[in-house]
């Protein structure tokens, strides 16, 4: 028998993936994660709209009808949601660092909000966007 395995049974010693259900600030903190990882792509698309405006009003309206096609505003919808979680996220750490917040229903509270703030500024900010254009 395994020594990763109990002498009751088949079982493995510590709990895993399959075991856990998903809890709320366990999907947040996934999505900080990913985020995360979306925003470093999402910069090069910044450093790339920067570089076609030094390079020259051809080459930046180039880059700027691709950003304007229905493909480019969803990657761009996409990252500033990203922003914005990222930094809801960010904040809810804060928080903790403070020795703040570590009850099961303010994690439970903050995590919820997090998501629910992250998608309403998006809303927000893309709404004013859109209406202001």
């Amino acid at each position: 028998m395994s020594e990763a395995r109990t002498a009751s049974g088949n079982r493995p010693l510590s709990p895993h993936l399959q075991i856990y259900r998903p809890l709320v600030n366990m999907t947040m903190s996934i999505l900080h994660r990913i985020t995360g990882a979306a925003l470093y792509f999402g910069s090069l698309l910044l450093a790339w709209w920067l570089i076609a405006a030094a390079v020259g009003p051809d080459y930046f309206n180039y880059v700027n009808a691709i950003f304007a096609s229905l493909p480019g505003k969803i990657v761009l919808f996409g990252f500033t949601w990203a922003l914005l979680h990222h930094m809801m996220g960010g904040i809810r750490h804060f928080i903790w660092d403070t020795g703040r917040g570590f009850d099961i229903p303010t994690v439970k509270m903050l995590s919820i909000m997090s998501g629910v703030v992250s998608v309403a500024a998006t809303l927000a900010i893309w709404g004013v966007v859109h209406f202001a254009g």
